[in-house]
């Protein structure tokens, strides 16, 4: 389709005077009008004559095969048209789906060979499929007083899945280090654990407190204790998908900040030897995997938390943790991703926690919302401003007070910012697996 451009509106508009001036002069001048207009209306046909025809150019795109949680991918957008007739700047305007973030028009500039590209960055803010729906493509004349434009659909689908490359990066930074390895295979690190794994000769730096006397007698020099971390315990990573977790936190839902940071819990067990389960519930229970051990089954716990919703309803803890504390059958380490709402779903919490810490050892992980403690320190310009700051810091004192009852009932607290979440988890959960608490 073809159309004016503000610049031809704003060329005509200038006759506006000269048209004027023999309606109001009452002399014949209006032969100066019609030279105007007529020669207005030329360069308007010369424009559109030389635009570049739609049928001469063609769109290519480009798009990844995958898309994950919060994290952008691009789009390849190329437009090929004849180098002679070209236009030398093509504006560009992909038409997304809603699960992908919209994005701004954007000009592109004609290379010589006639071609344009540009890359259009895909950032998901939840799971499941999203949409690349069309693009509109509008050029202009070499004038700039006519323009075309047109609109070529794609209506192609892409799968959006958590966050593993954030868990791919996560693990390489996190097992660079061979201590961190502690499990995996026999290490020879003193004070790893408390079972006992060999033998071996004293010298200065290891811990005296190892020396092994009666072995000392049986040999010439000093002889030392090495042991090692024990394995295959029992890990469950359980994920509230509830009306609150689904709630985004810094651009993404807080259930996949849980399940990111679940995913690299799960990578780190099985390397070291324990067993790994999923379970996932809001008013109901959701999603169980039994706990199992081997690398080849974190694509098992990918594909499961993938299948992860979006819940609607209000999380019920009591119904949720009783489910889970009856499928298992044995002393296990809990790692609960929820979130605190108010003081009835608080109590309930902590209710239930601390049944379940009878049996098990109870890891309670939180994220810290940034924006209500942001929205709660801000200086208040208005009367509004005075009440949302006091709102929020009722909403901060209550889950301070449910984090301190929980300790209270011997639960592990960790609170993390989104980034931070998943190492921080991970080191907690080597702390506790040393300290042989499951």
């Amino acid at each position: 389709m073809i159309r004016p451009t503000p610049r031809a509106v704003a060329l005509l508009a200038c006759g506006l005077p000269v048209a004027l001036v023999p309606a109001l002069s009452g002399s014949s001048s209006w032969l100066g009008w019609v030279i105007f207009l007529g020669a207005s209306l030329v360069l308007l046909a010369v424009d559109a004559a030389l635009l570049c025809r739609s049928s001469a150019l063609r769109l290519e795109v480009e798009l990844p095969d995958t898309l994950f949680v919060g994290q952008a991918r691009p789009a390849v957008l190329t437009v090929a048209g004849p180098p002679r007739r070209a236009p030398s700047v093509v504006e560009l305007l992909p038409h997304l789906g809603p699960l992908l973030e919209t994005q701004a028009s954007r000009q592109v500039p004609v290379g010589d060979d006639g071609h344009a590209r540009t890359e259009v960055p895909l950032r998901p803010h939840r799971r499941g499929t999203a949409r690349f729906e069309d693009v509109w493509l509008r050029w202009r004349g070499p004038l700039r007083l006519m323009e075309a434009f047109r609109r070529d659909p794609v209506a192609q689908d892409l799968p959006v899945l958590p966050d593993t490359p954030r868990l791919r990066a996560e693990a390489l930074r996190l097992f660079g280090n061979r201590r961190d390895l502690v499990g995996t295979k026999t290490e020879r690190y003193e004070g790893e654990g408390s079972e006992f794994e060999s033998l071996r000769k004293y010298v200065p730096g290891l811990d005296s407190r190892r020396i092994d006397w009666k072995a000392t007698a049986r040999h010439v020099d000093l002889m030392c204790r090495s042991y090692r971390a024990e394995r295959n315990h029992q890990v469950v990573a359980a994920v509230d998908c509830g009306r609150l977790m689904s709630e985004p936190l810094e651009g993404v839902p807080r259930v996949d900040h849980a399940v990111t940071s679940a995913l690299l819990l799960a990578y780190t067990g099985l390397r070291t030897g324990d067993r790994v389960g999923l379970y996932a519930f809001d008013d109901m229970p959701r999603l169980f995997l039994p706990p199992r051990g081997g690398l080849r089954t974190l694509p098992r716990l990918q594909r499961a938390s993938a299948e992860i919703e979006y819940g609607h309803a209000a999380s019920n803890f009591a119904r949720g943790l009783l489910e889970l504390d009856a499928r298992l059958t044995r002393r296990s380490l809990v790692v609960v991703f929820t979130d605190i709402e108010d003081d009835i779903s608080a109590r309930l919490l902590l209710d239930n926690l601390g049944r379940l810490t009878r049996r098990h050892v109870v890891l309670f992980v939180s994220l810290v919302d940034t924006e209500l403690e942001a929205q709660r320190d801000a200086p208040p310009r208005s009367l509004g401003d005075l009440g949302r700051s006091v709102v929020t810091g009722e909403l901060l004192l209550v889950r301070r007070r449910v984090l301190v009852g929980l300790r209270r009932l011997g639960v592990h607290v960790l609170e993390g910012r989104p980034h931070d979440l998943p190492a921080r988890l991970v080191n907690r959960y080597l702390a506790i697996k040393q300290r042989e608490l499951v």
